[in-house]
């Protein structure tokens, strides 16, 4: 067994399934993973929890009051004028496929992938985080824990990009879907509590793997 395989079975282990993404229908963790970037979730929620206030968590209305009339209601979630943008390209987008997730679902992975990239404001992370959570896509998320926790662990050097991170776990971890989603919300669960920027290693659950590489 890789590895990856046996980390991914201790933290499971240790900290229970995450039961993630933390929405409720495929539109509103669409709406999240735009929402949360380069912030943590619980200001994402906040803002999605206003779009709800104001029954606007539908494809149809969101896109119909257009990017101004977004971003007000998107404060919480950090660099909201940017985000109603991205929200308003993304929703445009949407429309060519009739706002059904149902379509999106016939598509192959990799055209979905490449669209999505090809809309301003949406990275690797948004596009993968939108495929494996909204669409259930086997796709591995890398973040900026990924990164930091399997280097110091020794299994990354730092130097990595977002791809070759991706095509490690891709070839390494033999999981499902569901478990690429576990293993994500895992990852951040462990960078957030324990292996954040000032690791604390004596909680740490796979510190027998790690190279203490800080």
């Amino acid at each position: 067994m890789h590895i990856l395989n046996r980390i991914f079975q201790q933290l499971l282990s240790h900290y229970g399934p995450q039961h993630w993404w933390p929405a409720k229908t495929q539109f509103e963790v669409t709406i999240g993973a735009l929402l949360a970037q380069n912030v943590s979730w619980t200001n994402a929620a906040k803002a999605i929890a206003n779009l709800e206030t104001h029954n606007l968590l539908s494809a149809q209305k969101l896109h119909s009051i257009g990017a101004e009339a977004i971003a007000p209601l998107i404060k919480s979630s950090g660099y909201y004028n940017q985000k109603a943008k991205a929200i308003a390209v993304f929703l445009q987008w949407f429309t060519h496929y009739d706002f059904s997730f149902e379509t999106l679902q016939e598509l192959p992975t990799d055209t979905l992938r490449e669209e999505l990239l090809q809309l301003p404001r949406i990275g690797p992370e948004t596009a993968d985080s939108i495929l494996l959570y909204a669409l259930e896509r086997k796709i591995f998320v890398v973040d900026a824990y990924t990164k930091r926790i399997f280097t110091r662990l020794g299994l990354l050097t730092g130097h990595e990009d977002y791809v070759a991170i991706q095509e490690y776990f891709h070839k390494n971890f033999t999981g499902t879907v569901h478990d690429y989603n576990e293993y994500h919300a895992l990852i951040v669960k462990h960078g957030k509590d324990v292996c954040n920027k000032r690791p604390h290693c004596d909680k740490c659950c796979i510190e027998n793997w790690c190279k203490k590489i800080i």
